[in-house]
């Protein structure tokens, strides 16, 4: 006989404290909801509203690219859905294989190993690679994702102030003999603040203290560098970096994240990164988009070219309308901190009703009194789309007093 199904309760007897946390998270103007965006071939609307998206990470305007859906359509079409295993089991296919290759040409590297995501890439591999008796020094203004695999990590965590590279040598220079491996973890281009990593600098430093690099490169894969391999080729590197992660999600259009380096670090990962072997793999449709996105970003060079140009023409109209932009940006993320956190929503909601979606970042992604707006570019923007918004958004608010 079925059992009968009962109704569930209206409420959970955990609400009345889930709400004293969400009231406390409001009144700091930290609340966040969710916003369906919707996307008709290349139409964005939010509330039924057409916008110009100015917040997307799809920098090289590739996830919308009629090549790179038809190769995810023929991959659904013969795979399905899903990966339906773990990669370890029976979810690896050859679009696995497929994308797997197309980045380690992309970034001349030996191997790459596909990740369902940036996030667990980043967590997985970090903690598989730092041990008890290892030390992780980690840039202040890393990525939560980093923040969280040197957490599991087994290692010590010896966080140095963002980019400061002085700072990070005395450290390493202050560590007592018998450590084991030492891995220095920094960002190539860093998500809220849009700045370039002094990477040779680094280089220099960890080559003088005997330390691995570990580079986060998820807004810099195939933006910077000749065929958008990167940081480390930006800055004529390429090779000098032990350990890379770049997210699949961005510029190639599609999901994910992959680890490139050498095939001893991917069989390593195979066995030991535990995000990697107890989650189902990604779906072979996204892999094999984004095999065809990295191959359209390397043939088509006028991406990064376009890309650069709009940066260039952003930060020119910001700065002539008064506002600070930042030094030392690679040029398609550029941060406007307002500081407090209402006034930045405020701001955004202005930029939305005129038509222009804008992301507004607010703690714990920032740092407190660091709230701000950021804006990014992509190959996709027409300049009477980068006017419209500076003019939308005019000069800087007055400070307060």
């Amino acid at each position: 006989m079925a059992r009968e199904l009962t109704q569930p309760a209206a409420a959970s007897s955990l609400d009345p404290l889930l709400e004293r946390e969400l009231e406390a998270l409001r009144a700091r103007g930290l609340g966040r909801s969710l916003r369906t965006v919707e996307r008709d071939g290349d139409t964005l609307s939010v509330d039924g509203r057409s916008v110009v998206d100015f917040s997307s990470n799809d920098y090289l305007a590739l996830g919308r690219d009629r090549r790179v859906i038809a190769a995810a359509r023929e991959a659904l079409e013969r795979h399905g859905a899903g990966a339906a295993a773990s990669r370890s089991l029976a979810g690896t296919t050859p679009c696995h294989d497929e994308v797997e290759a197309e980045l380690a040409q992309l970034y001349g590297a030996p191997a790459a190993l596909a990740f369902s995501s940036g996030y667990a890439a980043n967590v997985g591999t970090l903690s598989a690679l730092a041990h008890e008796g290892d030390v992780v020094y980690s840039d202040a203004s890393n990525h939560a994702s980093i923040i969280d695999g040197c957490r599991l990590a087994r290692a010590r965590v010896r966080v140095f102030p963002h980019a400061d590279l002085d700072a990070l040598d005395r450290m390493l220079a202050a560590e007592p003999a018998g450590v084991g491996r030492r891995i220095v973890v920094v960002e190539g281009v860093y998500s809220m603040d849009g700045d370039l990593y002094p990477l040779p600098d680094l280089i220099t430093v960890a080559r003088r203290r005997e330390a691995a690099i570990y580079l986060d490169d998820g807004h810099a894969a195939g933006v910077l560098g000749p065929d958008g391999a990167g940081t480390a080729a930006h800055f004529g590197a390429a090779g000098e970096v032990e350990v890379t992660l770049a997210t699949l999600g961005k510029s190639f259009g599609g999901a994910g994240g992959a680890i490139i380096g050498s095939a001893t670090l991917r069989e390593l990962l195979l066995n030991r990164a535990r995000s990697f072997i107890f989650s189902t793999g990604m779906p072979p449709a996204v892999a094999a988009g984004v095999a065809e996105a990295v191959r359209i970003s390397r043939a088509e060079p006028w991406r990064r070219e376009r890309l650069r140009a709009n940066g260039l023409r952003l930060r020119g109209g910001l700065a002539d309308l008064g506002w600070r932009v930042p030094e030392r940006l690679a040029g398609h993320i550029v941060p406007l901190v307002i500081g407090d956190p209402d006034d930045t929503i405020r701001l955004g909601e202005r930029l939305l009703a005129a038509g222009f979606l804008v992301a507004a970042v607010r703690p714990p992604t920032v740092p407190p009194g660091s709230s701000r707006l950021r804006l990014t570019v992509s190959a996709a923007h027409a300049d009477e789309q980068i006017d419209g918004l500076l003019s939308a958004l005019g000069a800087p608010p007055e400070p307060r007093a």
